[in-house]
Order: structure tokens, then C-alpha cells, then sequence
């Protein structure tokens, strides 16, 4: 790279951080932004009520109404118009759950045991009073009834069941019953209606809900986790399918749902409806960094309602963490016939990915959780591991580099016969003809690294979406599942951001070094020509591993601290290879290849068969060229 290019670049740099530092928000933008983001939010909350209340918005004439307006006692449960708001806590080893007889439904969940917040101090919190919202709405003869306006009495109440009542003038209930399952983060939710002929229509067989949280940031990294962070559906009998995580986006469902989950990094809420959800719309917008929080979403829907009372309303909530296998064992939970799918929460990336992950990465991971190991020694045993599997086909590329490299003398030679630019295709065959006499082949190195590659891109997929890793400590990361700042100067720079991470840093400089190995690996193995002509692209490779500091800067420090493993692992397994190869006896292996099938007829085949028709019909095409001449 000459002087100029590289003064190019840093100037570019130079600009770059420039502009970043003086164009980033003031204090006051950055209060203004976060109060349009809260009247934002509120604005939508108020919507998606609104929303409730039409659609169960019974169609009653002005003389009709008059009446009802006069008389209360036509109200279904105009006694329960008034009352006083109770926390009713339902509780096991693993969750809280806090109920409030305004409104009937669940206001406040918080995870017990090891899932601590981001200070440690305290417990993460997935559902938080005020910050989300779920109204249930029934159309009715005279008046639409919805929860958010009643004041619920409580029946039945003990540590694992409540029901939250509603009664009518006639005696007629109802009921909305609650029951965690023991040992569980599942909640078991039914709606239930008995002598409510008088206040509701026969034909409402639809009962509509309308859900809201403002998913709250509960990791150190809010780009990080802002990724992970999607409202999340399962359509009926289909796969799971999720919202944008970087933008505002809205869907209308058209088909069925089984459930719809509110979902960060590492833990879901998530509503199942055991009778199906239709008529969905779903919504997902993505708050500012420095709100505190990741997400807005919201979801309307209706589902079965039986207004006679014999058949209630079966719904169930999952609340808890995204780990994969304690999803699994939810889905046993499930309170009908239907396959939840829950695990499918934790993402493991593109179909071939996710099955390297589930039935080769995953058991590999528990297996080493298994011994009671630190995560930052099971990363490093994971590593091994894995360079173990893969050695055989990493031990196949460097030896198809090396005999290439061992040949190059004669591959020099046949680039002297011929220097001139119009016989580049037949130098071109002649070194094809020379690798098929010596049992070479160009491609062998890389098939085998094809096959390393998938299992490379599955633990992208894994490791940021195991929960095992967060809050874990290794070395100076506090936190294996955020980034490790051994440095943040507290401002945001362009593509940059506040901070730097060591592991990332690691990381990126191992791959500096596998560029440099493999960039002299392919310069011994091409002519000086060939070289030549590649000296810039050599130069262009390196900027790929600074490339990757400034995309993985915010990336989890258990993925980076794997890379690191993995590149440094690379760099000792090449050394060991090119220490343990000794060109001379390859070379006289190929000698010996070659004159043991010297009288072997030359047959070609796949992609060196269709190399050498393309260059005959090239060479054919210039002949007839110089012809014309």
C-alpha cells in the first residue's frame, strides 16, 4: 500500500470521528427525544384500547341507550365500577407473578433465583406496572364490557391459584382464573362466564384482547440486545416468524395464531391461546438508545368466547427465561393438544445452522456445563473441541496448499515459456495438466473449509442467545453476555460507540495474523506474475479483521472471547502443521504419484472438463480472430 493510500484512509477515519464527535446530540436533544419517545409510547397504549373498545362495541339505537344511561342497573356489573386496587401475588421458587383487582389481569413479573438485574442489586423484572397493559374486551346487549373499567373481587386465592370475579345484578360471574404451575414459569389463564344470557348477545363468540408492554432494557448492551429483542408469533400449524428489531413495523395477521410473545435477549412473555388468536395485528417499534428501554410493542387479537359458560376460554402465559431446554420441557406443559414450540424462542439461526446447533453444538455446550466448569472455560473447551472434530479437514486444506507450494518452481517455469499476455490460456492449461500429472488438486483446500464454515456461523447463532452465559464473570469481563469495556469514554462515536472491548480487540488481531498466514500461504503456491497482480488484493484482506472490530465492538464478549480462541487455535495449528511437513519428502511423494500413473490415460471430469472446453473454445475464438486479420 503506497503513502497516498494510506494517508487516504486515515484522513477518511479522521473525518469520520470528526463529524460524530460535533454532531452528536446535546442534553436537551437528547431529553426532547426521549419525552417524543414516552408520548409516542402513551399514544399507542391509548390506541390499542381504543382499539379494544370498538371491537366489542355492541351496535345499540339512541333510545336504547338513553335507557341504559338512566338505569345502571342494566350494567352488567355496574356495582364493580368502584373499588380499590389490590396486588394479589401468585409464587413459586422460580417466579412472581402480581395480579391487580383493577383490570383483573397480570401487572407485574418478576424472575427469582440467579436472574439478577443489570447492577446485581435487585431482580429482573419482564412485566412492570405501568410500562404495560392487557384489557379483555366482550361485546354485550346493552354495553360493551371491558376488564380495564371493573374493579375485580378475589375468590380462591393461595399461593398458586387466584380467580378475579366480576358479578352481575342477577348473581350471574365472571371469572378470570389464574393458576401457576408448580415448579414452573407457566400460567394457567381461563375466561369463564355463568348467568350472563341477560347482559350478553348470543352471537358473541369472539372476545377481544388488546396487550402492550414497554419491553424494558435489562442487558449492559443495548445494541446488542436491541437484535434480539423481537415480538415474536407462531402462526398455526407453521413455523414462528418475528417483527423488524431495527425499525417501526406493523403486520395484520391473516392467518391464525398459536401465540404471540413480548421478547427480549434472554427472557419472553408470551400469550398461548389454546382456541386459536385470529383477526391479529401486531406491532413492534424500536425505542432510542438511553430510554432505558428496547421496544414498544403491542398486540390486538380475539379468541374463542362461549357466552353460555359451558366452554371457557383456555389461554396459558409462559413468563420466564429463553433457555432452550427449559422451553422444551414447557412445551409437555402445554394445556391442549397443541405442539407449543416454544424452544423455537431461542433462535439458532438458518435451517442448516439451527440443526448444527441443536443436535451437535447444544449437546456438546451441556455437556461441559455438566462438570460445574466456569463458562469461560467451557467456551475454551468448547473451542478445543470443535478444532479437534475439524482437524482432519483443516490438515487436509494445508496439505493441498503445500503441494501446490512444492510445485511452484515448475509452475515458474511454465509461466517463463510463455510472458506474452495472449497466451495467459494456454500457460493456464499447461499448469492445470502440470497439477493433474502430480494428483493435485487447486480445490482441495477449500472444500474443507467450506465444511468448518457452517459450524463457524451455528456459534454465531448460539453463544449470544445462551442464557447460561449471562452474568457469568471470565478474566476482565464482568458479563459473558455483554461487551467487556475495559475502556468507555461515555460518548457515542460513529460506528464506534462508547467503548472499546478487549476481547473484540483479541479477536480482531488473531485475525490479522490467520489473514497474514493465509495471504503467504496462497503467495507460495502462485507465480511471481500471479503475485504480482494479487499484491493489492493481499493489501484489501487486511482491512476485513479492522472491519470486524468496529462490527463486533458491541457484541457479547463470550462470542468475541470465542473467536479469539478460535483464531489463536488456527494460528497454532498452522504452525504445527508447517513444522511437522517437510516439503522435500512431499515433493518426492508427488514425484513418486507421478510416475506411477504417467501411462494412465488423462480423463477430466466436472469443473477441470468444463475449465478445458472453455479454454479450447477461447483459444479456437482467437485463432479465428488473428485469421480475420
Amino acid at each position: 500500500m503506497d503513502k497516498n493510500t494510506l494517508t487516504g484512509f486515515v484522513l477518511i477515519g479522521a473525518v469520520l470521528i470528526g463529524f460524530s464527535y460535533f454532531s452528536r446530540p446535546s442534553q436537551e436533544e437528547i431529553e426532547a427525544q426521549k419525552k417524543y419517545q414516552e408520548e409516542l409510547i402513551a399514544e399507542a397504549r391509548r390506541d390499542s384500547i381504543n382499539k379494544a373498545r370498538q371491537d366489542s362495541l355492541a351496535i345499540v339505537d339512541a333510545d336504547s341507550m338513553k335507557t341504559v344511561m338512566a338505569n345502571d342497573s342494566t350494567k352488567a356489573f355496574y356495582k364493580n365500577r368502584i373499588g380499590e386496587e389490590k396486588a394479589i401475588v401468585l409464587k413459586n421458587n422460580n417466579v412472581a407473578i402480581q395480579l391487580n383487582t383493577k383490570g383483573g389481569v397480570v401487572e407485574k413479573v418478576t424472575m427469582l433465583g440467579s436472574y439478577k438485574s443489570q447492577d446485581k442489586k435487585s431482580q429482573v423484572e419482564l412485566l412492570t406496572p405501568g410500562k404495560n397493559e392487557m384489557v379483555i374486551s366482550i361485546e354485550g346487549k346493552n354495553e360493551h364490557i371491558i376488564t380495564s373499567d371493573y374493579y375485580f373481587d378475589v375468590v380462591n386465592h393461595t399461593d398458586s391459584t387466584a380467580t378475579m370475579r366480576l358479578t352481575a345484578g342477577n348473581g350471574g360471574t365472571l371469572d378470570l382464573k389464574y393458576r401457576l404451575q408448580e415448579g414452573s414459569y407457566m400460567v394457567d389463564f381461563t375466561i369463564e362466564a355463568k348467568n350472563l344470557d341477560k347482559y350478553l348477545s348470543i352471537n358473541s363468540n369472539k372476545l377481544n384482547i388488546a396487550w402492550s408492554d414497554t419491553c424494558a432494557q435489562q442487558e449492559k448492551g443495548f445494541d446488542f440486545e436491541s437484535r434480539y429483542a423481537t415480538l415474536t408469533y407462531k402462526e398455526k400449524d407453521d413455523d414462528t416468524d418475528y417483527l423488524s428489531a431495527t425499525g417501526t413495523e406493523t403486520e395484520q395477521m391473516e392467518n391464525a395464531l398459536d401465540w404471540v410473545a413480548f421478547k427480549n435477549q434472554f427472557f419472553s412473555c408470551v400469550l398461548i391461546g389454546h382456541q386459536d388468536f385470529t383477526n391479529a395485528q401486531l406491532s413492534s417499534t424500536a425505542l432510542e438508545k438511553g430510554s432505558g428501554n428496547l421496544k414498544y410493542y403491542t398486540a390486538t387479537m380475539q379468541t374463542a368466547f362461549d357466552p353460555t359458560g359451558k366452554t371457557p376460554t383456555l389461554m396459558q402465559m409462559y413468563l420466564g427465561p429463553n433457555d432452550y431446554h427449559l422451553l422444551q420441557d414447557h412445551n409437555e406443559l402445554s394445556a391442549s393438544d397443541k405442539d407449543l414450540e416454544l424452544d423455537e424462542l431461542v433462535y439458532l439461526g438458518w435451517p442448516l445452522f439451527k440443526w448444527i446447533n441443536r443436535f451437535f453444538i447444544i449437546y456438546i455446550f451441556d455437556w461441559l456445563t455438566g462438570w460445574g466448569f466456569s463458562m469461560g472455560l467451557v467456551l475454551f473447551l468448547l473451542t478445543i473441541l470443535i478444532k479437534i472434530i475439524v482437524y482432519p479437514t483443516t490438515r487436509k486444506s494445508y496439505l493441498s496448499s503445500a503441494r501446490m507450494r512444492v510445485l511452484k518452481p515448475k509452475v515458474d517455469e511454465i509461466s517463463k515459456k510463455y510472458p506474452n499476455q495472449e497466451d495467459a490460456m494456454k500457460k493456464q492449461q499447461e499448469v492445470m495438466g502440470l497439477y493433474r500429472e502430480y494428483g493435485v488438486s487447486p480445490m482441495g483446500g477449500c472444500l474443507p473449509m467450506l465444511i468448518q464454515m457452517p459450524i463457524w456461523i451455528a456459534l454465531f447463532n448460539f453463544v449470544p442467545n445462551a442464557i447460561q452465559l449471562r452474568g457469568q464473570s471470565f478474566l476482565w469481563a464482568d458479563d459473558l453476555s455483554a461487551y467487556d469495556d475495559i475502556i468507555n469514554w461515555g460518548t457515542e462515536i460513529w460506528g464506534l460507540g462508547d467503548h472499546l472491548s478487549l476481547f473484540c480487540l483479541l479477536f480482531c488481531a488473531t485475525n490479522i495474523v490467520n489473514t497474514w498466514i493465509s495471504m503467504r500461504q496462497q503467495k507460495d503456491q502462485m507465480s511471481s506474475e500471479q503475485a504480482a497482480q494479487m499484491k493489492m488484493m493481499r493489501y484489501m484482506m487486511y482491512f476485513m479483521p479492522i472491519m470486524f472490530f468496529f462490527v463486533f465492538n458491541t457484541y457479547s464478549s463470550g462470542l468475541c472471547y470465542y473467536y479469539f480462541l478460535s483464531g489463536l487455535t488456527s494460528i497454532l495449528m498452522m504452525w504445527y502443521l508447517r513444522k511437522t511437513t517437510d516439503d522435500n519428502k512431499l515433493l518426492a511423494q508427488l514425484e513418486a504419484y507421478r510416475e506411477k500413473h504417467k501411462n494412465d490415460p488423462k480423463k477430466l471430469s466436472g469443473i477441470a472438463a468444463q475449465f478445458k472446453a472453455l479454454q479450447e473454445q477461447q483459444e479456437q475464438l482467437r485463432k479465428m480472430q488473428q485469421n480475420k486479420k
